[in-house]
Parts: C-alpha cells; sequence; structure tokens
C-alpha cells in the first residue's frame, strides 16, 4: 500500500518555533557563560564596599548579561506556549485524520518530515517530566514549604529551569531573585506524580529567599 502524506499546515510553523527555542537556550547559555566567568550571578553587587565600580569584573558585559537573560527567559517562556499550543493543534489534526479521514483500515504511513516533527515533539515534551535536581531540604515557613515543596521532590521546572538549560543550582537562586513577591511555577516529581506549584520568592529575616537545598541530577 502507498503512503499517505499528512500534509499538516501547523507542522512547519511548530518546527520554525522550535528553531527558534534551539537558539534562545543556546543564547542564554552563552550570557550565562559570561556570568560564570567572571564569578558572579545576579544577586552580587557590581560595587565595592566604598561604593566604587568593582574593578575584579567586566561591569559592563555583567550587566548586559544579566539583562539579556532576563529579556530571554521572558521570549523563552512565550514561545514553550506557543509550541505547547501548536503541538496540540498538530495532534488533534493528525487524529481528526486518522480516525475521520482513512479508518482504522488504512491508517497513513509517516513520510521523513513527520518522522521529524516526531521526534522534535519528543524533545520538547522531555522537559516538563524530566527531574533535575532533587529537594534535599526544606526549610519550616520558607517560601518553599508555604508552596508544598516537600524533600525528595525531583524538580523538573522551576520558572524558566529546566533539564535542557539547567547547568548550575545558581540558577534556581537567580531566577528567585528577580521573582521577588511575584509567582514562579515550579513542577516537580513526587513518586509517581507529577505535581504543579506556585512558589513566591520572599525577602525575610527569618528564612532564606526559597528555602530550600538541591542536589544536581546527573544526565544519563
Amino acid at each position: 500500500m502507498v503512503g499517505i502524506s499528512v500534509d499538516c499546515p501547523e507542522r512547519d510553523r511548530v518546527l520554525k518555533l522550535m528553531e527558534q527555542k534551539d537558539r534562545i537556550e543556546h543564547e542564554i547559555k552563552e550570557q550565562s557563560d559570561i556570568l560564570a566567568a567572571n564569578n558572579v550571578g545576579f544577586s552580587e553587587p557590581l560595587v565595592d564596599i566604598e561604593g566604587y565600580p568593582r574593578n575584579d569584573i567586566d561591569i559592563y558585559k555583567v550587566r548586559h548579561a544579566r539583562h539579556r537573560i532576563i529579556c530571554l527567559q521572558n521570549d523563552h517562556k512565550q514561545i514553550m506556549h506557543l509550541i505547547e499550543k501548536g503541538l496540540e493543534e498538530v495532534n488533534a489534526y493528525i487524529k481528526g485524520i486518522t480516525t475521520n479521514g482513512y479508518g482504522d483500515a488504512q491508517m497513513p504511513t509517516s513520510s521523513s518530515s513527520e518522522q521529524t516533527i516526531c521526534r522534535r515533539v519528543e524533545e520538547v515534551k522531555i522537559p516538563e517530566y524530566q527531574p533535575f535536581a532533587t529537594v534535599t531540604a526544606v526549610q519550616g515557613a520558607s517560601p518553599a514549604d508555604l508552596a508544598g515543596i516537600c524533600i525528595d521532590d525531583e524538580l523538573i521546572q522551576f520558572g524558566t529551569v529546566n533539564h535542557t538549560n539547567f547547568t548550575d543550582r545558581r540558577q534556581i537562586f537567580d531566577v528567585a531573585s528577580h521573582s521577588v513577591n511575584q509567582k514562579v511555577n515550579v513542577r516537580v516529581k513526587r513518586g509517581d506524580n507529577i505535581i504543579n506549584l506556585t512558589v513566591v520568592p520572599q525577602i525575610s529575616p527569618q528564612t532564606a529567599l526559597l528555602g530550600i537545598q538541591i542536589n544536581y541530577i546527573e544526565k544519563a
């Protein structure tokens, strides 16, 4: 039987969005490397104790990298939302053809382009379910505790951080430090369950900004 190619109008758009996502993640990594080269994150001051610009770092590059990462993280969040919606439309389109257009007796075979979209779909879905760190401690009455984060939870997502772009635990606290008094979406794996939570980082003399400790999960 000759295979039937499914011409999904959303397929090319989703693939282009995925390419944009890859470029954004690559640039986030490049800008993060600039901060790492200067031994700073997002919270360290750029002036010394006397108020003068620090001479041990490239202040211009650090400022630019911090600003650029924030912009890129916002772009990444938006494009992931568009990809998710696009994938839903692709899946609905293909499901409609296979169940209504051809029937059970004549399922269309996959073309090379359809196999590509399937592989790329898996690449996007992996960050939703693959943990990158384990919570080893939770401070009582801290933002993490109030959000419902527990010891042994496996972090799948913390704001824009997931296993594809996580390189250092400082990323978690960088996101938190730029989200004080704002909601941060967190997804954890607890046993066999995937749980969506919301944490609100707080500056308090009683608790830490987040109130958690984590251990990195080595990639397979």
